[in-house]
């Protein structure tokens, strides 16, 4: 299935189709292009809770995100990388109720992989797949995650954010 065709069945209908352009002017602002998919999905379905347990920053709510969280997730000496808007930082795109902060790491290429400190673990989790094929399939329960909940019968309720 089309990754957008499965978040449409999975979230509903895009909530923000038009804050796209707002996350291409973070990330210019930031010095780095974005991974594609997660500017389509979090520019068409970000600042969201879903199913009141995953916050995901779109184009409005990233930037204010990331400048709240960077300092913090940088002081400790745990944290294996820098955060954007540090140059050459990790981008933190999202969080779960939990505490759990999940990054996208560039590793060149265009490649931008998950990775997440899960903080009732106290460590980081690489998972070693890019946003657009890493969303749809955890949401989906489709990667095997003893961190996420069992997630209810899509579409699933999404609590926005301002």
């Amino acid at each position: 299935m089309h990754q957008g065709a499965e978040l449409v069945r999975l979230l509903g209908q895009p909530s923000r189709p038009d804050s796209k352009a707002a996350l291409e002017e973070v990330a210019a602002d930031w010095g780095v292009t974005f991974p594609r998919h997660f500017v389509g999905i979090a520019g068409s379905f970000g600042d969201v809770v879903v199913c009141e347990y995953l916050l995901l920053c779109g184009g409005p709510g990233l930037r204010g995100y990331a400048h709240l969280m960077a300092a913090r997730m940088e002081e400790p000496s745990t944290v294996p990388c820098k955060v954007l808007p540090s140059s050459g930082g990790a981008l933190l795109w999202e969080n779960t109720v939990e505490g759990d902060q999940l990054f996208l790491v560039d590793r060149g290429g265009g490649r931008w992989t998950a990775l997440a400190f899960r903080r009732n673990w106290h460590d980081w989790h690489d998972m070693d797949m890019e946003f657009g094929e890493w969303l749809p399939r955890v949401l989906a329960g489709e990667v095997e995650t003893d961190w996420m909940p069992e997630w209810s019968a899509p579409p699933y309720e999404l609590e926005t954010v301002d």
